[in-house]
């Protein structure tokens, strides 16, 4: 018989009982709250520009070729882990009526709808008529007669800072004071909050721009959250509109330091380039897939409506491709880019139009 020492029998009954508690101790992971599409795949030869999932607003924006939406697709979903979709991935899907996918999560607690939605510039005009509010944030967005969602802003950023959730709270908004219709486009340069001063931003300049707000990079990438562009054909000749602007009293640097002697100015400009995939704010001015570019010259004050027909100017050597994108920006600071301008600069557009 084989004798076992005291001492080797208590250690292993103190092992034994150790490895009990510690499985008592262990629970099971709790099932993921999380319901959200995160990526929404189709061929890219079916497509004009890169698809968009817009969470702040559950929106799934497609640019589809003429072909793709009179036939219907079967996107390829990736969602949260352990949530399902309906419809589900792979599933055909056909644009005769609204189509939304219904995501429930894991543990069952959470679910959420997104709508798609087919986007497609018909006329390259825009009078900025239609306002719509986002339902959780309550910022205000422009959209098309029939609902399409071609402009963003950084509001969607903004929201995250901790101002007051209402339209008037945030850089850009609408405005009665118009030179076509009811309503124009009113970006306005605002004072930083305590939180986004923690993150080095002192102030918000006002801000609108053809294409989407990439929510999922507004604080690590905060340049790469403008998405900016809408898919294009066609030779663009000029690019026409109507402004106002009214700079702020104090020009500020990035730090919130007053700059004596400078004078805030606004930015209005159209860049056509090559390619699906949008530029943004580290490169929308020097990518070598830029082709025309049509720039305001002087963004001083304008006290009254003032109308601008700027040519676009080729650069030499970049020539149109099958795939291209327009991007048109404005900004209440010329520098907000850069988190410089001054508090209470004042931008209004109206009647903006691509000429081809």
């Amino acid at each position: 018989m084989t004798h076992i020492s005291p001492y080797v029998l208590l250690r292993s009954v103190a092992a034994i009982s150790a490895f009990a508690l510690l499985q008592a101790c262990i629970k099971p992971e709790p099932p993921n709250p999380e319901a959200d599409i995160e990526t929404f795949t189709v061929p890219d030869s079916l497509l004009t520009g890169d698809i968009f999932i817009d969470q702040s607003n559950r929106k799934i924006l497609l640019y589809l070729e003429p072909e793709a939406f009179e036939s219907g697709i079967a996107p390829r979903i990736t969602l949260s882990a352990g949530a399902t979709v309906s419809p589900a991935s792979g599933d055909s899907i056909h644009f005769t009526k609204e189509v939304v996918y219904t995501v429930s999560s894991a543990s069952g607690e959470n679910r959420k709808q997104y709508t798609v939605e087919v986007v497609s510039i018909g006329e390259w005009k825009w009078s900025f008529e239609k306002w719509l509010v986002q339902d959780v944030d309550n910022y205000q967005y422009p959209v098309e007669s029939e609902g399409e969602q071609v402009w963003s802003s950084g509001n969607p950023g903004v929201a995250l800072s901790g101002v007051p959730k209402q339209p008037s709270g945030y850089p850009l908004r609408s405005t009665d004071d118009s030179k076509d219709g009811t309503h124009a486009a009113e970006l306005v340069t605002l004072k930083g909050t305590t939180l986004s001063g923690i993150v080095g931003i002192k102030l918000f300049a006002g801000s609108l721009f053809l294409g989407n707000f990439d929510i999922n990079s507004a604080f690590l990438e905060p340049l790469k959250a403008t998405q900016f562009g809408q898919p294009f054909a066609g030779k663009a000749t000029r690019f026409t509109g109507h402004y106002k602007y009214t700079p702020g009293a104090t020009y500020q640097d990035k730090a919130g330091n007053p700059v004596p002697g400078y004078t805030d100015s606004c930015a209005i400009y159209a860049v056509l380039y090559t390619g699906r995939t949008r530029l943004d704010a580290t490169n929308i001015h020097t990518s070598d897939r830029i082709v025309a570019v049509a720039q305001l010259p002087d963004g001083s004050g304008r006290g009254n409506w003032t109308h601008f027909n700027i040519p676009f100017n080729y650069i030499p050597g970049r020539k149109s491709e099958r795939d291209m994108m327009m991007a048109i920006v404005a900004s209440s600071s010329k520098d907000g880019d850069q988190y410089r301008g001054a508090i209470g600069s004042r931008l209004v557009i109206d009647s903006l139009a691509i000429i081809q």
